[in-house]
């Protein structure tokens, strides 16, 4: 997962960053505005945190400019600035959420995670690394090509991109799948993974792993 981080303050931005990392999130840096846009533009970015005050431009016109492109990606304001005036506004142009500085790492991730969650649950669009899912079109994307998926197939590993590096049990994978009469000791998940391993564009780092005894994992370095 790709955070980005539009902050001008270098000792900030480097000490989120580091913390980010620790986490297993990828971090990009932009210390104005006009660097901000270029990076959300260029790369998969999947949550912004955002500083109201940035050199050469607002933060608030940021957030403007990235909801014009992309009504869904998170966007986490992260200011000095306490007043309930700034706080409305932020949240009124499209803000996901309002974190004010000085905070506590701990909180900015779990609202980092509780964004990420609800974000999850109503995409169309899932992503795990390089790896893409189109739910409307059931099709897997990786750097070098797609796969078109059966029904079945799709859903299979929905389960797993919403589960990034959890063990799945063989009842976890098929609750919502298959019908409740669904027999556990058959085969039928081992063929299904099988497919999906064979059809998905795996992108490197990314990968379905058998637990010996107790399930699956989708694999994101």
């Amino acid at each position: 997962m790709r955070i980005l981080v539009a902050e001008d303050e270098p000792g900030i931005a480097s000490f989120l960053c580091r913390g980010l990392t620790a986490e297993g999130y990828a971090c990009l840096v932009a210390g104005d505005a006009r660097t901000a846009l270029a990076l959300a533009e260029a790369e998969a970015v999947d949550l912004v945190l955002l500083d109201l005050i940035l050199p050469d431009r607002s933060g608030l016109d940021v957030l403007r400019v990235l909801r014009a492109r992309d009504a869904r990606l998170p966007v986490m304001i992260l200011t000095a600035r306490e007043d309930i005036e700034s706080k409305v506004s932020g949240l009124d142009h499209g803000a996901d959420d309002y974190l004010t500085k000085p905070f506590a790492f701990d909180e900015l991730l779990a609202r980092i995670r509780a964004l990420v969650r609800r974000d999850q649950v109503n995409a169309v669009v899932l992503r795990a690394g390089d790896l893409v899912l189109d739910l409307k079109e059931r099709l897997a994307r990786g750097p070098d090509g797609q796969a078109a998926l059966s029904t079945r197939e799709a859903a299979l590993l929905e389960v797993f991109l919403r589960h990034p590096n959890q063990i799945l049990s063989r009842a976890q994978i098929t609750s919502g799948i298959w019908s409740p009469e669904f027999d556990l000791e058959s085969n039928v998940v081992d063929v299904y993974v099988g497919y999906l391993r064979r059809k998905v564009p795996w992108p490197p780092g990314v990968g379905l792993e058998t637990i010996r005894g107790a399930g699956y994992r989708l694999r994101v370095d």
